[in-house]
């Protein structure tokens, strides 16, 4: 994933660029908790949402950086709300599915910061759609940054796939069946790791979120955090509020 800012990129995931599409018939066979933990989080009420909005916090040294997205999953429409790379406040409405005739602005900077966010904030629901990535149950580990252990789910992509090639993202579920720590580790030569809390729990409607991610990127401070956090239902026009 990247984090977008004025005069620069601070990148903190990585992606597979194949996105929103669940598993088909004949996909590889995958390890048990992948479907645990999506429905977790609500996976099997996800074709109940007709739009989510949120805004997307990060706060890391030289950081301060907040973008506001309306996503509608049926139509892979994308409103956002923000600011360009010279600090201009921008709105701009587009089609995921159309993104070739978008402006460089929407393609190089916008788009991806889209990506980012999203797979922050329903990481689980990308595990299971992104059958690509191999994923292993390690069983119980010690916790990265926390005291105690959890499940350990390695989630590894391929050589030849994704935005950024053999990246890992280590995720240590409770009993509970939720997240409590992640672990990403870069495929590049790099040193490209990002340690990070998982907190705050809220529903929204049917789905299960969580609202702050405290840790480290490279071992600096980093904050992700998630504000106005919204669904709307198939056949509804009121927003329900995170709670």
């Amino acid at each position: 994933m990247t984090i977008l800012r004025q005069g620069g990129v601070i990148r903190l995931l990585a992606l597979s660029s194949l996105l929103f599409l669940p598993a088909t018939t004949g996909a590889q066979q995958r390890a048990p908790i992948v479907e645990r933990l999506a429905k977790t989080y609500g996976l099997d009420s996800f074709g109940q949402i007709e739009a989510i909005r949120y805004t997307f916090s990060a706060q890391a040294p030289g950081l301060d950086l907040f973008r506001s997205w309306t996503w509608e999953p049926k139509t892979d429409q994308v409103t956002y709300e923000g600011k360009d790379q010279s600090g201009k406040p921008v709105k701009v409405a587009y089609l995921r599915s159309q993104i070739g005739s978008q402006s460089a602005e929407v393609k190089d900077d916008i788009d991806p910061g889209f990506l980012n966010d999203n797979y922050w904030l329903i990481l689980p629901f990308h595990v299971a759609w992104d059958t690509s990535a191999t994923v292993d149950d390690e069983g119980m580990q010690k916790l990265p940054l926390g005291t105690g252990s959890a499940q350990k789910v390695a989630v590894k992509y391929p050589s030849d796939g994704g935005y950024s090639p053999g990246d890992t993202w280590e995720l240590y579920v409770g009993t509970d069946g939720r997240i409590q720590e992640m672990a990403y580790h870069g495929g590049g030569p790099a040193k490209f790791e990002v340690l990070a809390t998982w907190t705050d729990y809220k529903k929204a409607g049917p789905l299960l979120l969580s609202m702050d991610h405290r840790g480290t990127h490279n071992g600096d401070p980093l904050r992700v955090s998630f504000l106005n956090v919204a669904v709307k239902l198939v056949g509804s026009n009121t927003w329900m509020d995170a709670q």
